[in-house]
């Protein structure tokens, strides 16, 4: 993945993006082996963050089979960029799954 930032593992799956956005996107944290690994869709998560600009967002869209995201993603997201993002919960979906919407900050802004 020459044209992304990350250089995460992906564990013999599809990644979760190929590309650097930049502009705001979603992240399918939701297919079935990310039901299966919770590591990967934590992983995955963080390459999707990983390769949004900064300024920009990305809603993470995650499996229902891991519950609430805060129980397993918000502590990896602090640890991996500390200030440099913030996260907001945002819904359950119909199908069970979760957003949290993740904006990558500019390291220009103060808060």
């Amino acid at each position: 993945m020459a044209d992304t930032r990350s250089d995460h593992e992906n564990h013999g799956t599809e990644p979760v993006t190929d590309h650097v956005h930049g502009s705001a996107w979603a992240a399918d944290l939701e297919r079935p082996e990310h039901a299966a690994d919770r590591e990967l869709l934590v992983e995955e998560a963080i390459t999707a963050v990983e390769n949004t600009v900064e300024g920009s967002l990305v809603q993470l869209v995650t499996h229902e089979a891991h519950g609430h995201p805060k129980e397993y993603l918000y502590e990896p997201l602090g640890g991996t960029f500390g200030d440099a993002v913030r996260w907001e919960y945002v819904c359950q979906c119909n199908c069970g799954g979760h957003i949290v919407r993740v904006e990558y900050e500019c390291a220009n802004e103060q808060p």
